[in-house]
């Protein structure tokens, strides 16, 4: 069964990040609400088709600029929510 999350980002531009993952906890649909236009559309691409574990542990900690997250980093955190059910 495929899950779903809308998870709302801290710290961040984005406003909303939308994702869809599989059976095989590959991610088949991501979305960023808001945030840095070319960055979001070069995350979304990066990681369609990935494993969630792949991409959890390539993008937790990143931070953007002086601040203590990103945007790749609340995806982490996002994924992480989703595993939580």
């Amino acid at each position: 069964m495929s899950r779903h999350i809308s998870y709302k980002p801290k710290g961040v531009c984005s406003r909303m990040i939308n994702i869809d993952v599989d059976d095989n906890n590959i991610i088949t649909n991501l979305e960023f609400v808001g945030g840095c236009d070319g960055n979001t559309h070069g995350i979304m691409a990066l990681v369609k088709g990935t494993k969630v574990d792949d991409v959890r542990s390539r993008l937790k900690g990143i931070a953007c600029g002086t601040k203590a997250t990103s945007c790749p980093d609340q995806l982490a955190i996002a994924l992480d929510e989703l595993e939580k059910g």
